[in-house]
């Protein structure tokens, strides 16, 4: 897309990197925009089925937004109007996979808490350091950490801007898997590979599905629920899956 954010094909999978490592992976303004139009493609190309999301380099996943560049807006209405990275991640149909290793901060911490499944090394530490600076993370990270950590975790989080080690964000859940650094990108490409395997509408309809369940009432998300299953009976190819079963077969 540009040298600071960088699309690999794998086949069905897509990896997409932050390849900004001199300043730990920091956003600005001209990357979000670039972030956003390569998921509006990798949405829309029928031949990836997973997106794998990582930092360049060992020192950071994402250190959250360039805060030089936040001097570019010439107002706070103008910064209303900005797109959001993490919004941009939260938004992909496909699954997504953060491979995490470094500093993982504030937007760094939004996109992350925006990807399906999160991989962690050993040297990762998380933070959400906003409050410190006098404002609040305008990516998610009030909303999606109390679902995926709990209310106190997220406000201890949240109001202390404290950082926490992997081994902690592991206890507390923040993160699905911790592995040794070197590791990293390796299991998440297992993952993601293991993942693209899946008939495609299944496995977007299970996102659809859970991604529902976060701000519907039970009856609605059962409701929904049963409607993507017709669908894919519908339209899916769930026949292989039934007949692959039957003869003890992939």
């Amino acid at each position: 897309m540009n040298n600071q954010i960088v699309v690999y094909r794998h086949g069905a999978i897509a990896e997409v990197v932050i390849n900004r490592p001199e300043k730990m992976n920091a956003m600005t303004p001209e990357m979000s925009e670039v972030l956003a139009r390569c998921f509006t493609q990798l949405n829309d190309d029928e031949e990836i089925r997973v997106i794998l999301l990582r930092g360049e380099g060992e020192r950071a996943f994402c250190a959250g937004s360039d805060l030089k560049a936040l001097d570019s807006y010439p107002s706070a209405a103008n910064f209303r109007q900005r797109i959001d990275y993490g919004t941009t991640v939260r938004r992909a149909r496909k699954p997504v996979v953060a491979a995490l290793r470094g500093w993982v901060l504030g937007g760094g911490l939004e996109m992350m808490l925006a990807a399906d499944i999160r991989i962690a090394g050993h040297s990762a530490k998380f933070g959400a350091p906003e409050v410190i600076r006098g404002w609040v993370g305008g990516g998610g990270a009030s909303q999606f950490l109390p679902r995926l950590v709990g209310y106190g975790q997220a406000m201890r989080l949240l109001l202390s801007g404290d950082n926490i080690d992997a081994q902690e964000a592991w206890r507390i859940g923040l993160i699905e898997y911790l592995v040794a650094d070197d590791e990293v990108n390796d299991v998440a490409m297992i993952l993601c590979q293991k993942l693209a395997e899946h008939n495609p509408l299944a496995v977007q309809a299970v996102k659809s599905a859970v991604r529902g369940a976060l701000s519907m009432p039970l009856e609605a998300g059962m409701q929904y629920e049963n409607e993507l299953t017709t669908l894919c009976f519908a339209v899916g190819n769930y026949q292989q899956g039934t007949a692959a079963f039957s003869k003890q077969r992939p």
